[in-house]
């Protein structure tokens, strides 16, 4: 008798990924981040016509490859151990990037899903007359045999490539890290004894007893091994697509430290500029604060943005925008870079910053190692107010322990009060003013600006002279 493929057998072993991503927690190996985290390092979305981290990293041949890729960056990791894992597979793939060229395309791959949820009848019987029967009506019903065929043809693809890519000759030495593991359980499915008649070339010309024969091996005896070896292909697809990010932006793996919050970044850049000017920066646990201080559009929002984009790449397992980069892991980061009023929830936007302010003091009352970036805290309220509330909020993480913070701010006044802390790095960025304007060589300098340029931005405006030249003339009226 005829029947449909069907779907049985044990249960999948869940992969790290398989599984909708959920908000990680503490007790897990993940980084906890939330959502306005996502937007302000633009993750997941850019603002205006700009790429996000994830267009950066899209590089997966699969859309398989491309949703695992997606909940890997959903859920980086806070775990050394795991980190390395990950690092260790990104470095291996790049040293022998050719071998993983015959990875599944989204061709095959959908082609294979699809044969196997197809529906499809397929030969069931073991009694020879019995099968003879059922092959020769299926041979019959032609649309249902050239989708048979073009099945078999494109999981024969998928074991062989993934065979090629298991050669032991392709690999001098054992497989490290995540993608060992991964390659391990993908070199015992392939080796089932169904797989054994797989075609060693493709070819139209099969003859129709093995058409059948490796169709009933694939989807009545292997069909929960060739899903798995999809979601194994998909897990490699996506860090490749890491490997190749590292590689192609000329990215630096980082070293991964052990012990108390730090960081350490040598020539760090940001992705997202053409041409940027490296800043360097070292927080450990004597100085855990670097405070920020320069004129507008000096660079400081991007200093900020560029070593949360770096922490959370680093966070994922793979290289990072520097010439060097160490990290200890941290289990949470927490940005405060842009805040905006809510008009419907009758939030303004000075109570906005002060919840936002909570979220990070809230996650370290948890007991997180938290790292923290701040751009221009309390600027939605008078002067006398922003600095009283500064200095609550940033002497409290100056004397924070292990636990790391940048923040920026106008209020210079600020400076000497958290140096006299003995833990805050302060920092500065420069303006040059020449005749035709302001100059900006975005370099990071020691010390507290103590520049006002604001008036000048707008006499560069032309704003102060339109001001001047309407006063004259309603004085003239």
């Amino acid at each position: 008798m005829l029947r449909a493929a069907t779907n049985g057998g044990p249960a999948t072993p869940a992969l790290d990924g398989d599984a909708a991503a959920a908000p990680p927690n503490p007790t897990d190996d993940h980084l906890v981040i939330d959502e306005h985290t996502w937007k302000d390092l633009e993750v997941f979305q850019a603002r205006g016509a700009g790429r996000s981290i994830h267009d950066l990293l899209y590089r997966t041949k699969t859309a398989g490859g491309a949703k695992v890729l997606h909940r890997r960056m959903m859920r980086p990791w806070s775990s050394a151990h795991r980190i390395r894992e990950v690092q260790e597979s990104v470095r291996y793939i790049i040293a022998h990037r050719p071998a993983f060229d015959c990875l599944p395309s989204e061709v095959v791959a959908h082609g294979v899903s699809g044969y196997l949820d197809g529906g499809l009848p397929v030969v069931a019987s073991t009694n020879l007359l019995v099968a003879l029967i059922e092959a020769i009506t299926i041979r019959l019903e032609w649309r249902f045999y050239m989708l048979i065929t073009q099945g078999v043809l494109r999981t024969s693809k998928l074991i062989r490539g993934l065979r090629h890519i298991l050669d032991s000759s392709r690999f001098p030495s054992p497989v490290p890290g995540e993608l060992g593991v991964l390659l391990e359980e993908m070199r015992g499915l392939v080796s089932r004894k169904a797989f054994e008649g797989t075609p060693v070339m493709e070819s139209w010309d099969l003859p129709m007893r093995t058409i059948f024969t490796l169709d009933r091996g694939f989807r009545r005896q292997e069909e929960e091994a060739l899903r798995r070896l999809l979601r194994l292909a998909y897990q490699v697809d996506a860090l490749v697509a890491m490997a190749d990010a590292t590689t192609s932006l000329g990215m630096v793996i980082p070293e991964v430290l052990e012990g108390p919050a730090a960081v350490e970044a040598d020539a760090l850049v940001n992705l997202f500029i053409a041409h940027p000017v490296p800043v360097s920066v070292r927080l450990d646990r004597c100085r855990s604060m670097l405070f920020l201080t320069g004129p507008n559009m000096a660079g400081k929002s991007t200093l900020l943005r560029s070593l949360g984009s770096a922490l959370y790449l680093a966070h994922l397992g793979m290289g990072v925008p520097a010439a060097r980069f160490r990290f200890t892991p941290c289990q949470s980061l927490v940005t405060a870079l842009n805040i905006s009023d809510d008009i419907h929830g009758g939030v303004s936007f000075f109570r906005a910053e002060a919840i936002r302010m909570k979220a990070i003091v809230e996650s370290m009352n948890a007991g997180r190692r938290v790292v923290a970036l701040v751009d221009e805290p309390f600027k939605g309220t008078n002067v006398k107010d922003a600095m009283e509330a500064s200095w609550l909020v940033l002497e409290s993480f100056a004397n924070a322990s292990d636990c790391l913070f940048a923040v920026s701010s106008h209020l210079i006044e600020l400076g000497d009060a958290l140096l006299a802390t003995d833990r805050v790095v302060c920092s500065r960025f420069e303006a040059v003013e020449r005749d035709e304007g302001l100059d900006f060589d975005y370099t990071l300098r020691a010390g507290v600006s103590s520049q006002r340029l604001g008036m000048r931005v707008l006499e560069q405006e032309g704003l102060v002279a339109q001001l001047r030249g309407r006063a004259g003339h309603r004085g003239s009226e």
